[in-house]
């Protein structure tokens, strides 16, 4: 799962991963890298072949990771300009947005998207937690 995220092998060293299942296959993945223990921050990158994974119960569980299991107080994600799915997403989700241009190329921007532990607790999302 993780070549799909960005499509090159051992672009990831230390990483944890969280796998969502499906029928007994692996439809998405999520790593969680670039730890900083310090700051409390860390970075999400996920993948998936099939748009129906992030659920509700996948979503509690994939921030409980960096916020319960690691005590992070920020979680980063980087998002391509072309993923408007995954841009759409982190707005509803609450999560802060820089642009950076040229980033991921000469035409490409990324999007850096920033989620606090409180925005995250507080998320309607969690409701019924």
């Amino acid at each position: 799962m993780s070549e799909l995220v960005y499509g090159e092998r051992g672009r990831f060293r230390d990483f944890c991963s969280l796998a969502v299942c499906d029928a007994g296959f692996v439809i998405a993945g999520v790593l969680y890298h670039h730890f900083y223990p310090r700051s409390g921050v860390m970075e999400l990158s996920a993948a998936a072949v099939d748009k129906r994974w992030l659920t509700r119960p996948v979503l509690r569980a994939m921030f409980e990771i960096p916020f319960d299991v690691f005590g992070c107080q920020l979680v980063v994600l980087r998002v391509s300009e072309r993923n408007t799915s995954m841009l759409r997403i982190a707005r509803a989700y609450g999560f802060t947005e820089y642009v950076i241009p040229r980033l991921l190329g000469r035409d490409e921007a990324e999007h850096i998207l920033t989620l606090g532990d409180d925005e995250w607790r507080a998320s309607r999302f969690n409701r019924g937690k």
